[in-house]
């Protein structure tokens, strides 16, 4: 029994020993597996050195350059006018914006000029008797007095008795008290400084107005001043008179305006300068948000990037022989969305996009267009 059980054994170890050999032969003759390289295609652009222009951008919002706040210096009624005093209204130079009512005033003045009137029609006799050269000028006056109109100025006085005689006679007094309360009777019609449109009313007819209460404000819909805070490195390129260029958010509309006026001082906080452009469009709007490209000097032998392929502010991805590598760089100007760099030798493959997980020494090959386009 025994011997039995032994030859079994024996005969599985054979076997077993047979297999294992078998699967060891078969492991040694099976070739090791290769790990497949990753190449990555990328696209790049050559490097040209030229004078590449520097382009000075700022952003500001448009704002009326000639612009009233409209106040009154008179109290009354607000009287109904040809036009509504309403935002939107639109007047030519001259034109009645608002009239107060003034017929209390307006009596009163009368009132004074008729004392003017009496005080020199009661010299009259005088005059004849004692300045008969005199008398004919004063005459006249009288004749080309009316009420209705702006008081004329009184005649002048040819020696000194006939001045002392005429201000004795409270005469001048009661002529500049008439002129002062003419001056102020203009103040009941508000008429248009320039032709524009209404902005703003804050009031409306049958409102009592006060003296000093704002009543509206006005602005010239046709020129345009915009403020822009510049680098102060770059101040010496401004100059008053030059043309810049202006653009709408979207880039889909430009105008063309000039500097008109440079602020004198540095922002201490923000070592920026202000320039003040001048623009003439109807289409433009108050408020509108328009982007102020400046041209600049150009900058000789230099090339420009798109910001997101800048490394570290000082270093390109660049191709050489198909393996990724850095190439230092010395910016000179950016702004938004470019930089203009110098330090890079022409025909370097540069990376015109970002490539995710770029490495030096990254294995890479450049799309061919052409060859895409052919096949």
């Amino acid at each position: 029994m025994r011997k039995a059980i032994s030859i079994i054994l024996a005969i599985l170890l054979i076997i077993g020993a047979v297999f294992i050999a078998k699967n060891l032969i078969a492991n040694k003759q099976k070739p090791k597996s290769v790990a497949n390289k990753i190449i990555k295609t990328v696209f790049t652009e050559e490097v040209i050195n030229t004078a590449t222009p520097i382009v000075i951008t700022a952003n500001g919002n448009l704002e009326a350059k000639n612009r009233i706040e409209i106040y009154s210096e008179v109290q009354g009624l607000l009287k109904n006018s040809s036009k509504y005093f309403k935002p939107g209204t639109t007047y030519r130079k001259g034109e009645i914006i608002l009239q107060i009512n003034n017929e209390e005033y307006y009596a009163n003045l009368q009132a004074q000029k008729s004392n003017l009137y009496n005080s020199i029609t009661s010299i009259m006799p005088d005059i004849r008797l004692d300045y008969s050269d005199e008398y004919e000028k004063w005459q006249n006056y009288l004749s080309s007095f009316d009420f209705d109109k702006t008081t004329p100025k009184l005649p002048k006085t040819n020696s000194e008795k006939e001045k002392f005689f005429i201000s004795g006679r409270n005469i001048y007094t009661t002529y500049y008290n008439v002129k002062n309360m003419e001056i102020k009777n203009s103040k009941y019609t508000l008429r248009a400084p320039f032709s524009g449109v209404l902005t703003e009313t804050l009031v409306d007819a049958g409102t009592l107005v006060r003296p000093g209460q704002k009543l509206g404000e006005m602005i010239d819909p046709s020129i345009y001043e915009i403020a822009v805070s510049i680098k102060s490195e770059y101040s010496d390129l401004l100059e008053v008179g030059k043309k810049v260029k202006l653009n709408n958010l979207e880039k889909t509309k430009s105008w063309t305006g000039k500097v008109v006026r440079i602020n004198g001082k540095v922002n201490s906080s923000t070592q920026t300068i202000d320039a003040f452009i001048e623009v003439n469009e109807r289409n433009l709007k108050e408020g509108q948000y328009l982007e102020v490209e400046l041209n600049a000097k150009a900058e000789e032998n230099a090339y420009e990037v798109s910001r997101n392929l800048i490394i570290d502010n000082t270093q390109l991805y660049f191709v050489n022989d198909s393996v990724l590598d850095l190439v230092a760089i010395t910016p000179v100007y950016s702004n938004e969305n470019s930089v203009v760099v110098k330090g890079l030798k022409d025909g370097t493959q540069i990376l015109s996009k970002p490539v995710p997980g770029a490495y030096s020494g990254m294995l890479v090959k450049i799309f061919e267009a052409d060859k895409k386009s052919n096949q």
